[in-house]
């Protein structure tokens, strides 16, 4: 009998809610809340463990769990032997360097001989390395952004998602240095069967994803605009085109990616397009 898929989750915070939100999505339910340390999926062979974001990689490395979700930024930090077996679109950010507000910033050589604060000293190093910067790396843990304003260091390299941090610190970003978004980890040394599970959860993974960058679309074309309309509009395979009870009129059905609509819908109405609806997409299925 196939043991059941051990997954490690942050067990607090943004990602951790997101990374739910993402199993829910697929179909798989467990029980999910503040406290919890261990959970068993009541529909899918899954055990979820709840756990700090940065142990989540040593934890995958040792076989204590098969799979993670980590942001790709704490995985590259820690260098723990893992496998980026998927990207999974959301929690994105960016490790940024920033400079207290209206100080002076032509470049990266600015911080040559400058101290900077920082929760990601391997990340930092590399970079400040592959642009030969020579600076002093702060390491701390939390509340990074405080340290120009209490003389700790002269710039901070801190993750950033909207910046507001940042701005109420008084700190301007001036330097990103890495872009992440929560990423699935596996142990590189999965069984066959484990593996067999991990494609099965990959497979309803990337169902979800594509539903959420596609939409379903549904008009009224002429039929002598069909051909201009259906090039527009290329669908899974081919649009589907249904007469309608309006003689000279067609219904067409075709699910389209949601940037290529929006850039495409002027040139769609304008070759005789009505009643168009945009419905959204759960699932979907290649």
């Amino acid at each position: 009998m196939t043991s059941a898929l051990r997954i490690a989750l942050q067990k607090s915070g943004r990602l951790s809610e997101d990374s739910y939100q993402l199993f829910k999505e697929c179909g798989i339910r467990f029980d999910y809340g503040t406290g919890k340390l261990r959970s068993v999926s009541s529909n899918f062979p899954a055990e979820f463990l709840f756990l700090r974001d940065d142990d989540i990689p040593g934890y995958v490395e040792d076989g204590v769990a098969d799979l993670g979700i980590v942001g790709e930024n704490v995985s590259v930090e820690t260098g723990r032997s893992v496998s980026t077996i998927h990207k999974l679109g959301f929690s994105k950010c960016r490790l940024s360097i920033a400079i207290p507000r209206g100080t002076d910033w032509s470049g990266i050589h600015d911080l040559t001989g400058k101290s900077i604060a920082t929760s990601y000293p391997t990340l930092l190093g590399n970079y400040l390395k592959d642009k030969g910067v020579s600076a002093d790396i702060h390491e701390i843990s939390g509340s990074v952004e405080i340290a120009p304003g209490i003389g700790l260091a002269e710039a901070v390299c801190d993750i950033v998602s909207s910046g507001s941090t940042l701005l109420s610190n008084g700190l301007q970003e001036v330097e990103t240095i890495f872009r992440s978004e929560a990423i699935l980890i596996a142990n590189p040394e999965l069984t066959a069967d484990k593996q067999t599970l991990v494609d099965k959860l990959l497979f309803r993974i990337k169902a979800v994803q594509a539903a959420k960058n596609n939409k379903y679309i549904v008009l009224n074309a002429p039929n002598h605009a069909i051909g201009q309309i259906t090039s527009l509009l290329p669908g899974m395979r081919s649009p589907t085109v249904t007469p309608l009870a309006t003689e000279g009129w067609s219904s067409v059905h075709s699910v389209l990616n949601e940037n290529e609509f929006w850039e495409n819908i002027e040139a769609i109405r304008a070759a005789g397009a009505e009643g168009i609806l945009v419905i959204p997409i759960e699932k979907m299925i290649y």
